[in-house]
């Protein structure tokens, strides 16, 4: 190949390179401005813990310091519709929180699943009764997560899809509620805690898998909760507290520096 033949096919890859890097690079940008955002979700997404909550949101606690609404004031998007709820099960966000959706939105955040396999009866047992009857409780809610939770989760997500087809949606996990051997001087066993930080696990792994089939992003917020889990001193999550359905939920700081940068760092 001749010299001058070499360089134009090289500057014609370079070229080629640069044209497809400036369509790859703004895609996150693009997605954030003028964003048309939908918040679906739980308790995790709706904010209970946070405080703050919404005068219109009656008992589904949407919070102003959940990561949503903390997400759409940084980013004022073009639309912000929040929809998530305390309580909310896979099947419920299906029925009832999905009206927004529509073939402009761009944006879709949710959490969803521990309601569906019950972790809020399993930490009841857990704090309530035996530890052989706490990991017992947490075998079984393991169980469903690999058996009915698969189903549930691919329905809601065809169900989103659906619904909104040119959207990102960001399918978020929880927390592993536990820092195993840290400061906690009472409660639960260190048996007990391992298990369902290993309940917690699989639950997120579920998660990111059904996200990945759904062809949809999954953001573990695990990492970011490291350091401030029960018993690490510096806690972003309730322990056991009034009123109880805070307990096991996050604070805002838990919102702000755990869900908000997980949810950040995808979109």
């Amino acid at each position: 190949m001749s010299t001058s033949r070499f360089r134009s096919g090289l500057l014609t890859l370079l070229l080629l390179t640069a044209a497809t890097v400036g369509l790859v690079q703004p895609a996150s940008a693009a997605t954030t401005a003028g964003a048309r955002y939908v918040a679906l979700g739980d308790s995790y997404s709706s904010g209970v813990g946070a405080g703050s909550y919404l005068s219109d949101s009656g008992s589904c606690q949407r919070s102003s310091k959940a990561y949503p609404s903390l997400w759409a004031a940084a980013n004022a998007p073009a639309s912000f519709a929040f929809t998530a709820c305390s309580g909310a099960t896979t099947s419920t966000v299906k029925s009832g929180q999905l009206a927004p959706l529509n073939s402009s939105t761009t944006l879709v955040s949710v959490t969803a699943g521990g309601n569906d396999v019950g972790f809020a009866n399993v930490m009841q047992t857990c704090v309530l009764q035996s530890e052989a009857t706490c990991v017992n409780a947490v075998n079984n809610a393991v169980a469903q997560v690999n058996g009915t939770l698969p189903g549930s989760l691919s329905s809601l997500y065809g169900a989103i899809r659906s619904r909104a087809p040119q959207a990102r949606v960001v399918v978020l996990g929880y927390p592993r509620f536990y820092q195993l051997n840290g400061s906690c001087i009472a409660g639960l066993s260190e048996t007990e805690r391992t298990a369902i930080n290993r309940g917690g696990d699989a639950l997120n792994a579920m998660l990111a898998k059904q996200a990945a089939n759904a062809g949809f992003t999954y953001s573990s917020v695990v990492d970011e909760f490291t350091g401030h889990e029960i018993c690490s001193g510096n806690a972003w999550l309730h322990s056991v507290t009034v009123p109880v359905s805070n307990s096991y939920h996050p604070t805002a700081a838990g919102h702000s520096g755990g869900y908000l940068p997980a949810f950040r760092s995808v979109v």
